[in-house]
């Protein structure tokens, strides 16, 4: 990545002492006011931006600043804006985040520590990247509406990908809310039979003495209020596909229908003697553990093995290792640009907490989190509390509120995650944290951090 800085500072000595803290990988651009820095903005369009909120004409306070970051947020929304404060300017610093600044620096200047905050700015630009591309990569299954980048989940699409073309019939089992009929239609949508007709029932949630009908159709006068007669759902799928959703439901009497269906490949409307030809795909699905309701006698050993030639389990949200927060995050783009809340974005305590929480609703559960996140969130920052999850412990004596406190927890937190994901190999770790290696053993000094496994 062609990392692009734009500091903007109006004080001549901070600016030359801040472009000299950067390596020659890093383009450094100046700019002294408001102006300036929007017109470099347009230019250059930097992935990080430095911000001292005492900006003429009120150099002093921090009116001036905190229009600029505006803009900034507004012109540029993925930009990461680190605003640079005074050591008695916590207030303005804690403001500027919940504005949607990505970060804040306290001066007097410590070039160390600077370059650690801006290159971790860079960093989180790179991984937002990643990020996107793992999104478009986890659908190139080509699997509409599936995102993925957990090595679980592409499995899964990978082998929606081969069984799509063979016809064979397909159960889908996983827990509620994991996105079973999203692969259904995926299976639909890649064979041969995409142009015919879908057609999904939800076994649970129509009442027993209508589910008969509704899946086999009626003859007019088969019953009270039969005027005319009625295809059911697999007559209506003839050609292409049906889709059993929570077939675990269907009632045993039903079952033997269904299963004559499957082994003959005809059917009877209800009130009817004539069999009608259907040629259809069976997909089932089900939350349910369907061998232990055969062992229980609710469910007939024979149908099972008609509807599960080929078996797909769907992994649980909180068994699909970064995909909590990919999905996250491409909920929110979505739901911020329906509802018009420009860009939104998470706190990092926001993004600890989506991924320590185990999410029992999956998905579905997801969706509804986001969508009132979106809804609730003050300013560009989703937080933990908009989410209705609870901030994770981060380590701290009680809640900690000294921001220093916080930013040196943080980073002695992501060195120690960077040495043990790079097996204590410093350059490496180095790289990955997006600093120097001499800088890397002055914080590793600094706090107090093995560099070796020994």
């Amino acid at each position: 990545m062609n990392k692009r800085l734009l500091i903007i500072e109006d004080d001549p000595g901070l600016q030359s002492q801040m472009r000299w803290c950067f390596d020659e990988e890093t383009e450094v651009t100046v700019a002294e006011d408001r102006e300036s820095a929007l017109a470099l903005l347009r230019r250059i369009e930097p992935q990080v931006v430095t911000l001292d909120l005492g900006l003429p004409p009120d150099p002093g306070g921090a009116s001036e600043g905190f229009m600029l970051l505006e803009d900034i947020l507004s012109l540029a929304p993925n930009t990461k804006v680190i605003v640079v404060t005074g050591r008695e300017e916590q207030e303005n610093a804690i403001k500027a985040v919940g504005m949607g600044a990505s970060d804040f620096y306290q001066k007097p200047m410590d070039a160390d520590i600077l370059n650690f905050v801006v290159n971790r700015a860079f960093r989180l630009t790179e991984l937002e990247q990643e990020n996107e591309q793992l999104a478009v990569a986890g659908n190139m299954a080509p699997i509409q509406g599936v995102i993925a980048a957990s090595p679980e989940m592409l499995q899964v699409c990978r082998t929606v990908e081969k069984i799509a073309p063979a016809d064979v019939t397909t159960l889908i089992t996983g827990e509620t809310g994991t996105g079973k009929e999203v692969l259904a239609k995926a299976l639909h949508d890649l064979s041969p039979r995409k142009e015919q007709p879908f057609a999904a029932i939800n076994c649970a949630a129509i009442p027993e003495n209508l589910l008969e009908s509704e899946l086999f159709g009626y003859e007019k006068g088969a019953f009270t209020g039969a005027n005319q007669s009625k295809k059911g759902k697999i007559e209506t799928a003839d050609g292409g596909t049906l889709f059993l959703d929570e077939i675990g439901d269907m009632p045993m009497s039903l079952q033997v229908k269904m299963l004559r269906f499957l082994q003959e490949r005809v059917i009877e409307r209800v009130g009817g003697v004539k069999t009608i030809p259907v040629d259809v795909r069976v997909v089932s699905a089900t939350h349910q553990d369907l061998e232990t309701l055969i062992q229980e006698g609710h469910f007939r050993e024979d149908l099972y093995y008609r509807i599960s030639e080929i078996t797909i389990s769907v992994p649980a949200l909180r068994d699909r290792n970064g995909d909590s927060v990919l999905l996250a995050q491409s909920m929110l783009k979505h739901f911020a640009h329906e509802m018009q809340r420009g860009s939104l974005t998470f706190t990092d305590d926001a993004v600890n907490a989506i991924q320590d929480y185990d999410w029992p609703g999956n998905v579905r559960e997801m969706i509804n989190k986001i969508k009132r996140a979106t809804i609730m969130c003050e300013g560009k920052r989703v937080t933990p509390a908009d989410l209705e999850l609870d901030c994770p412990d981060t380590g701290l004596s009680g809640q900690a509120l000294n921001l220093r406190q916080v930013r040196e927890e943080a980073e002695k937190q992501a060195i120690l995650q960077a040495l043990r994901t790079t097996d204590f190999n410093m350059a490496r770790a180095a790289r990955l944290l997006g600093i120097t290696r001499p800088t890397l053993y002055n914080l590793t000094d600094k706090y107090n951090i093995a560099t070796s496994l020994a």
